[in-house]
């Protein structure tokens, strides 16, 4: 399920990767210095930390021009003179060889001898055509994903796309839409949502596979775990359906890969089935992900990256995050908006959600100083309306409370929630009030930590219908 469990050219110890990640990846970004606004909430901006290689000819450097054109006549050329799939023309005269004699093999021969030198002109790759005399939009898209996987060697890249091409035909990838696998690997892998630049997001939960009885049934034995690789490639075709594979398009995923309760690098079945996974993504799938974040992340993944590091480029590893349990929703909102994140990783999306829609305000957010407390003001002028609210805070280690104050000096404060401790494995909160009179609903929190926390919220007022 992980092909892209794994990164890295050079042989390292474990303790090298935990050290590089732990120091990179995990949050320990350097905390943006005090100001008087800091308290002030503000408008959550879409971040730009990253973003996809350009592909428009303009934007190119010469030499990836040169590449790409130079990659283009030897595919042209290989598909006019029918050599893109050597192996089978080889077969294929053999087998006329073989027939000569006879009269019963005459008709067979022919038909062989006939098929091979018919011109397949309408190869295609993702619903992109290959053939460059039909000045495809999506042509160079393709191709430079395996220029960019093979630095801009054009010899390598076109070996690397024949090998692909073949896979893909003699297994039959084009119809893996189409079949079906054991219901209970849905909950294994999903697409939800996209990042802030527009990727489709892909989760992959390892943890279910800590059920003994899904494990055995998923790679218990090799005829199980070529069908688990096959489900894989289908949830990667299902996740390039989502992309447009034109230039100034989004042309790749974002992986999320969730390690909690996975079974460790000890479990044999597992770890040959992820060898297998790495091997064939990476192979056939080049530059399909742009990025590629591990959450979660127990300490045995540090043993297992470094010791299968040497099978994947520079390149892949350049696209890794790690991050453990204390900074999951901290790592993960730097990429995708926080309303975008699943609600079991700290953010505000939840399932057939009733209260929030994709149209409903904006999520804002202050920084709180350690030691400081603020407060978040929703008000709630017009009596009868139902308030919800949403609130999550970066590592939390804070104390909070809710309260409704009445605009009219003689009522009484109502308590909404009582005050309270809350520690890291808190997730968001979600509540509602209704307003029986005019006021505000404070919610206050309060930073007991020595660090500096990140809150984001957002808030809205359901009208009463009477």
């Amino acid at each position: 399920m992980t092909a892209e469990v794994v990164a890295q050219e050079e042989t390292q110890t474990a303790e090298v990767v935990a050290a590089k990640v732990e120091k990179v990846v995990e949050g320990d970004d350097v905390e943006p210095k005090e100001s008087m606004d800091e308290l002030k909430p503000k408008t959550v901006e879409k971040s730009s930390s990253y973003k996809e290689e350009s592909n428009f000819l303009s934007d190119l450097k010469e030499f990836e021009r040169k590449a790409l054109n130079e990659l283009k006549s030897k595919l042209e050329e290989a598909i006019l003179e029918n050599t893109l799939f050597e192996k089978e023309k080889k077969e294929a005269s053999t087998v006329a060889e073989e027939k000569k004699d006879g009269e019963e093999s005459e008709k067979p021969v022919k038909e062989e001898e006939k098929s091979v030198g018919v011109v397949e002109k309408d190869v295609s790759l993702w619903g992109v055509s290959l053939f460059p005399s039909k000045g495809g939009e999506g042509l160079d898209v393709v191709l430079l994903k395996f220029l960019r996987a093979r630095e801009f060697k054009v010899n390598d890249a076109f070996e690397m796309l024949k090998k692909t091409l073949k896979w893909r035909r003699e297994s039959k990838i084009d119809s893996v839409l189409d079949e079906e696998f054991c219901s209970d690997l849905a909950s294994a892998a999903y697409m939800n949502g996209v990042d802030h630049e527009g990727h489709p997001v892909c989760y992959n939960i390892f943890g279910v596979f800590d059920n003994e009885e899904l494990y055995q049934k998923t790679f218990g034995t090799e005829e199980k775990r070529n069908e688990f690789l096959r489900w894989r490639f289908q949830v990667m075709e299902k996740g390039i359906q989502k992309l447009n594979l034109k230039p100034g398009g989004v042309s790749s995923l974002l992986q999320i890969n969730d390690l909690k309760n996975s079974p460790g690098p000890s479990k044999k079945e597992l770890r040959i089935a992820t060898k297998l996974t790495v091997a064939m993504l990476q192979d056939n799938y080049p530059e399909m992900v742009a990025k590629n974040i591990f959450i979660n992340v127990p300490f045995w993944y540090y043993a297992l990256n470094a010791l299968l590091s040497p099978f994947l480029t520079q390149r892949t590893k350049s696209k890794f995050v790690v991050a453990r349990p204390a900074k999951v929703t901290e790592t993960l909102v730097k990429y995708i908006p926080i309303e975008e994140i699943p609600v079991q990783y700290g953010g505000f999306k939840r399932e057939n959600d009733s209260e929030f829609s994709a149209q409903d305000g904006a999520v804002s957010e202050l920084i709180l100083k350690a030691g400081s407390t603020a407060t978040i003001e929703i008000p709630a002028l017009e009596v009868g309306n139902t308030l919800c609210w949403d609130l999550t805070v970066m590592g939390w280690e804070v104390s909070y409370k809710e309260e409704f104050v009445p605009t009219d000096e003689g009522s009484y404060t109502v308590i909404v929630q009582k005050g309270k401790k809350m520690g890291p494995q808190e997730g968001p909160i979600r509540n509602t009030f209704r307003n029986n009179e005019p006021g505000k609903v404070i919610l206050t929190i309060e930073n007991t930590s020595n660090k500096k926390k990140r809150v984001m919220y957002r808030y809205k007022a359901n009208k009463s219908s009477f």
